[in-house]
């Protein structure tokens, strides 16, 4: 497996401070220290750096992809801005970005340069490898902008724009300081590169369904890099990840307005005959790919003696019935507390294995012929070169009971929900 953590340079990298889960979950929410790849004193004043650069426009009121007037008729909006911008971020006398005080306006603008680039190293540890920009034959770096009139967070053709949220009554929640959207963003730009667009413009619905359900596991997998998330996850849970908890939870709001939730019971077949939203099509994966996650993390407790074959199978059999939660919370309750360490090792092994299959898999798809089945055959294929095979009952089995291999997903059903983004700027590609 190849650990994140390696792709480093021996030199310090620059640091941030982040919001590992939304701020606007709890009051006096705590920032994390990170560090990323990125050699300290080569990130600039934006944040901008060889990859990616931030902005903060003043007097921008149209989001970029949106088609405009030109000189050679209508055309989309891209970068860069030239106009004016907001006093950018500036690194201290280190190269760092850890001074910058919440409340101070260049706060955003640093979050979420941070946030992007953390969730690209992370990925490219898995991947073993840089990944390109997709638009890399137009730009050379990614532009992240900020445009609070934007009630939404998009990738694009050179672009990643955050806005925000009014929805929670008079308060303004900008997108820019929630962790998984931004990592959510960089996902789909992740899947643009490794798997492309369809070659005739058009493609499947579980094209989009995997693309959701691909970014919604980058930005899963990229939060248990924060050690406080891996910290409180376990000691909610006491190790019992089928427990209602943050880590099944994305892009989240408030405690009651979660967007969506990796830990659902959704199969493939209740979309047979269509789909109207790639969100809700991306659930039967996304639980999918959690279900194998547990399964693993469980397969890694029993490989350390953490919990025994009994109580293992005990879980396999209870899952999904309400009888769950209270035998099994008992069990974990006393195994999380002989050995704390040990829970926290066999989560951080199993989310790199994780990490790792997927990457391995992504590498193998083609965006013409993409379905869940073979999103499945890939990580078949995968677990065969890694560990002989290891884990096949476990993906298969969990495949089966969302119906995948069993059925596809229909037809798309006319008027698809205004989020959606098989018609949206993410899919767009100039001429």
């Amino acid at each position: 497996m190849n650990y994140p953590e390696q792709i480093k340079d021996e030199e310090p990298g620059t640091r941030f401070l982040l919001y590992p889960q939304s701020p606007f979950l709890e009051p006096d929410a705590p920032l994390e220290l990170v560090e990323i790849s990125a050699p300290q004193g080569s990130v600039g004043p934006g944040p901008s750096g060889p990859r990616m650069y931030t902005v903060n426009p003043v007097g921008k009121t149209t989001p970029y992809g949106a088609i405009v007037p030109g000189p050679n008729g209508p055309g989309m909006y891209l970068p860069p801005w030239n106009g004016y911008i907001q006093p950018p971020a500036m690194p201290d006398a280190l190269g760092n970005f850890i001074h910058i005080d919440p409340t101070d306006p260049a706060f955003e603008a640093a979050h979420l340069y941070g946030s992007a680039h953390f969730t690209m190293d992370v990925w490219q540890g898995y991947f073993d490898r840089p990944i390109p920009w997709h638009f890399s034959r137009d730009f050379d770096r990614l532009e992240l902008s900020l445009l609070p009139s934007l009630d939404n967070a998009h990738i694009g053709w050179g672009f990643l724009e955050t806005g925000g949220t009014h929805e929670h009554g008079d308060e303004y929640r900008p997108y820019s300081l929630n962790f998984d959207v931004v990592a959510h963003e960089i996902g789909h730009a992740i899947i643009y590169s490794v798997i492309g667009m369809p070659s005739d413009g058009d493609a499947s619905g579980e094209y989009y369904g995997f693309h959701e359900s691909a970014a919604d596991l980058v930005a899963l997998l990229a939060s248990l890099h924060f050690g406080s998330v891996v910290d409180t996850l376990l000691e909610n849970t006491r190790g019992n990840l089928y427990t209602f908890n943050r880590l099944s939870r994305f892009a989240e709001l408030s405690e009651n307005a979660q967007i969506r939730i990796a830990a659902n019971d959704r199969s493939l077949s209740e979309f047979a005959a269509g789909w109207s939203s790639e969100h809700a099509l991306s659930e039967p994966l996304t639980g999918a790919m959690f279900d194998v996650f547990v399964d693993i993390y469980h397969e890694r407790l029993l490989l350390h003696g953490l919990i025994s074959a009994e109580e293992e199978e005990l879980s396999d059999q209870l899952e999904g019935t309400p009888e769950y939660s209270q035998v099994m919370q008992d069990i974990f309750d006393k195994r999380y507390a002989e050995n704390p360490e040990g829970f926290r090792i066999a989560l951080l092994e199993a989310r790199d294995y994780l990490g790792t299959y997927l990457a391995d898999a992504w590498e193998r798809l083609d965006a013409d012929m993409l379905s869940y089945f073979g999103v499945e055959k890939a990580l078949l294929a995968v677990d065969q070169e890694i560990t002989g095979g290891a884990f096949r009952r476990i993906i298969e089995g969990n495949f089966r009971m969302r119906d995948i291999g069993l059925t596809t997903a229909g037809p798309r059903l006319p008027d698809p929900e205004e989020d959606s983004h098989s018609h949206s700027v993410r899919t767009q590609v100039p001429d």
